[in-house]
């Protein structure tokens, strides 16, 4: 069946943000107080909500052009219709004037990347297995600087990025890269990320065994491919197949 585990994995491949890490302060709170300054009542949950809808909007649109290869005024358009849907999770039928605004504040305010509070102690149980870890990520940062800052280091064989690839997920050649990097076959890797379009759908076409980790329940609807809602489910998942 489609998403089913390989029983023995030799690599096992992560997304970056979303899966491992999150903003610090979290999106939902900066979010709310943009749009308290403009007036808009929002609740966390639909800001939640409209970041998974905003996310798969962008998984499709780095499919058809990425982000990197658009011009600033192009970027810019496309934020503005990024934060229109997550305005539309809260139940906010916002114009793209209004959109903007709200974009243009809330990306104002600074932010850190902090780890997910089950990823070390689901890290820690993946290592002891001797398998290859690896990150994968359409982040375009120096992310070895960037795990070694958030502890990562020490359970990551390598990392991946759009920009070394040269293609954004879910494009394959950022999952071909990390084949290469680990020295498997599609048919021995395992790939966990939180978007069902750039990660789940994005591994499978190449032949990787896709994992989505939803940690919030957005995708009850998912069928296809393997869940999980925090980091330790996969090591069992590993350890007894499906």
């Amino acid at each position: 069946m489609p998403g089913r585990l390989v029983l023995k994995p030799k690599a096992v491949f992560f997304d970056f943000y979303n899966t491992l890490v999150r903003f610090w302060p979290p999106l939902d709170e900066i979010q709310q107080a943009a749009c308290a300054e403009l007036g808009l009542k929002v609740s966390k949950e639909g800001i939640r909500r409209g970041y998974v809808r905003a996310d798969e909007y962008m998984s499709e649109e780095n499919a058809i052009r990425s982000l990197s290869e658009r011009s600033d005024q192009e970027r810019a358009d496309f934020f503005a219709v990024y934060e229109q849907i997550i305005l539309g999770g809260a139940g906010i039928n916002a114009s793209i004037a209004l959109a903007k605004d709200a974009w243009i504040m809330a990306s104002q305010v600074p932010k850190d990347f902090a780890l997910f509070e089950d990823v070390l102690p689901g890290l820690e149980m993946l290592k002891t297995r001797g398998l290859v870890t690896g990150l994968i990520s359409n982040l375009r940062r120096d992310m070895p600087v960037l795990c070694e800052q958030l502890g990562l280091s020490p359970y990551l064989d390598f990392s991946i990025t759009s920009a070394e690839a040269g293609a954004e997920k879910p494009h394959n050649r950022v999952f071909l890269a990390a084949l290469e990097r680990a020295q498997v076959d599609p048919a021995d890797a395992v790939h966990v990320g939180d978007q069902y379009k750039a990660d789940a759908l994005g591994a499978r076409a190449v032949g990787i065994t896709p994992v989505l980790i939803d940690r919030e329940g957005w995708y009850e609807h998912i069928d296809d491919c393997t869940r999980i809602s925090s980091l330790p489910e996969l090591d069992s998942l590993l350890a007894n197949g499906l």
